[in-house]
């Protein structure tokens, strides 16, 4: 409940955002190569972002 007005920090959207991302690769991973390395470049994109704010 006292976690309802919280706001989420910019490292925790890009993590949300780059399990979404991986989890969307593993799926195309099986049916439609190419935007399966769509998804996988995107999601390289946001962990390089992730360990720029985690720095």
């Amino acid at each position: 409940m006292f976690g309802l007005f919280k706001k989420t920090s910019q490292l925790d959207k890009l993590q949300k955002q780059y399990e979404t991302l991986m989890a969307d690769w593993h799926k195309l991973s099986t049916t439609n190569r190419s935007e399966s390395d769509k998804k996988y470049a995107e999601a390289q994109k946001i962990i390089e972002q992730i360990e720029i704010l985690k720095k």
